[in-house]
């Protein structure tokens, strides 16, 4: 049997979240190591295995990798969650890179010193630039691309629950995302992801963002 595939990561979502979402859609069973200390992180750049100095990093079949995009193609491949031809993975791709773009603001909330302004700015984006993407490319089709499930789908699901988090109504008008949503959460794994207990990470909270800062060594404003 094929090792376990093993995340270094804080402990709460950030970039790994999306990763941790593949991994149990794609129902693969995965260890975490979490970055308490800087001693950690100091430990994992001295021996090579940051090649950009930073994390998310993932070990598995025998690889050490960075960087987010690089990690989720993998495991996407890999488990046939990438299209079947070159014109599925790129539309993939390009909602998925569109996803990562709004999760990305999502992710930087905490470390804002006025986060106000900028969950407006989310808020209107979303609404005006991603969400109408998603909700015409769903208007028959049960998936986004090539009617089967890929990353794209995965990270929609995460996604529009992060969204949901912060703005409780905002899908109101996008009912094709709606009951897209609806569908997903059925998904056996992503049903078991959503319980209490799971590897779902929660909302950041200052312990958090305290863990972070002292294990990076970033001060605010970033």
């Amino acid at each position: 049997m094929a090792e376990r595939p093993v995340l270094y990561y804080f402990n709460g979502r950030g970039k790994m979240e999306s990763i941790r979402w593949l991994l149990t859609v794609a129902e693969v069973d995965f260890d975490e190591v979490l970055l308490v200390t800087r001693e950690q992180y100091v430990k994992l750049l001295n021996d090579g295995a940051l090649m950009f100095q930073q994390v998310p990093l993932v070990e598995i079949d025998g690889m050490k990798l960075i960087q987010t995009k690089a990690i989720l193609n993998y495991i996407a491949e890999k488990y046939n969650l990438h299209g079947k031809d070159p014109k599925d993975k790129v539309m993939i791709n390009m909602y998925s890179e569109g996803l990562m773009d709004l999760m990305e603001m999502i992710i930087m909330l905490p470390f804002s010193p006025d986060p106000k302004p900028k969950l407006d700015n989310i808020q209107s984006k979303a609404k005006e630039r991603y969400l109408p993407v998603y909700e015409k490319a769903l208007t028959g089709p049960v998936y986004l691309v090539g009617g089967k499930l890929s990353l794209a789908d995965v990270l929609l699901i995460e996604c529009t629950l992060m969204l949901e988090e912060k703005f409780p109504a905002i899908l109101k008008d996008f009912s094709n995302i709606k009951s897209f949503q609806g569908r997903m959460i059925q998904i056996p794994a992503i049903n078991r992801f959503l319980q209490p207990g799971s590897k779902r990470k929660p909302q950041p909270d200052e312990k958090y963002l305290k863990n972070v800062m002292e294990v990076l060594q970033f001060k605010l404003p970033l």
